[in-house]
């Protein structure tokens, strides 16, 4: 986890130290490459170091975990919004419309057969792709300010013992932070027009949230998936299998046997062991695996494994398409 660490964070911060350094400043496309390979780097940062810090497993030592988890906010966010957003949202509720922000978004998107549908749906197949690759800079400005509000009408920051307050305060100093080294400075030191570091920063984004969404969507967005109602027992919703067995049915693995991608992305392309053993580093998932699928096949449970990173991309915009029909059939 140290040796990737480094190379992760050398493959965002060294085309950074060149865009200050004005390495490209003759040649506008050199330029813009750094903010590519910036926007790549956010990704390894995020989906392998990040991830794994903030869900407690980089390092058996809590504090290391801690301090790890805080790159987030170098980044942009805020992790005690990724915190109930991801662990406490999602991994408890996958894919329950209403609880499981990660497909509670913008109307023009619709992720869920239980969500409203519009007749523009029917397209969402072909645009939805621009609206993932515009996440992070959603989540950049927006996004962090909308959820602490509420989560604290929800009493979620409560259960970090966080206040509005300081949560606001938390995130606009982090925000400063963040663009006053990735805008201000190339502005400054760059040697390139405002209007070319902007773009180099858009195209930092782009990059970032496409790559991201075409990670996590076809984890769970998928035809397999049961997206089931929740029953409601006292005014709680609750689930309806078992935890573990909602978990198998409404998530996808998918690439097991490409080394390198499962590297970069941390071992995400094993959603289904991460689901299961979120408490474990994603170091361990690949021989996780076989064993998960053993048990599920002995048992008769559902164990969804696309061979491909390309087939889940595909199964993910079908998904999308069966979404866009007025009555989708939910499996549930």
């Amino acid at each position: 986890m140290w040796r990737k660490t480094t190379i992760m964070m050398l493959c965002y911060c060294v085309p950074y130290v060149l865009i200050i350094g004005s390495v490209g400043s003759g040649n506008i496309w050199l330029f813009w490459l750094f903010w590519f390979l910036m926007g790549c780097g956010m990704v390894g940062i995020g989906a392998s170091i990040m991830h794994d810090a903030n869900h407690g497993t980089y390092s058996p030592n809590e504090k290391v975990n801690t301090s790890i988890g805080h790159i987030l906010e170098v980044l942009g966010g805020y992790s005690v919004n990724w915190k109930i957003q991801h662990n406490l949202l999602h991994h408890t509720y996958t894919n329950i419309d209403g609880l499981d922000e990660d497909i509670d978004t913008i109307v023009l998107l619709r992720l869920s057969p239980r969500q409203q549908w519009y007749w523009f749906h029917r397209y969402q197949y072909l645009y939805a792709w621009f609206f993932y690759m515009c996440m992070t800079l959603f989540w950049m400005t927006a996004k962090d300010y909308l959820q602490a509000i509420r989560y604290e009408q929800q009493k979620l920051l409560a259960k970090y013992k966080v206040s509005l307050k300081k949560a606001i305060i938390h995130i606009t100093l982090y925000k400063i932070f963040y663009y006053a080294y990735v805008l201000v400075l190339p502005l400054l030191f760059s040697g390139q027009p405002w209007y070319f570091v902007l773009t180099g920063f858009v195209i930092m984004h782009l990059t970032a949230g496409f790559i991201l969404a075409c990670i996590f969507q076809p984890s769970h967005i998928m035809p397999d998936a049961t997206f089931p109602e929740p029953i409601v027992e006292n005014g709680k919703r609750l689930i309806k299998d078992s935890w573990a067995i909602h978990e198998l049915t409404n998530t996808t693995n998918f690439a097991p046997n490409s080394r390198f991608f499962s590297w970069y992305i941390g071992g995400l392309n094993f959603q289904i062991e991460h689901h299961l053993f979120k408490n474990i580093c994603h170091i361990h998932y690949k021989k996780l695996a076989p064993i998960v699928k053993e048990i599920t096949e002995a048992f008769g449970l559902p164990y969804h494994v696309k061979p491909t990173f390309w087939e889940a991309l595909v199964d993910h915009a079908k998904m999308l398409k069966m979404l866009g029909k007025n009555q989708t059939p939910c499996q549930s």
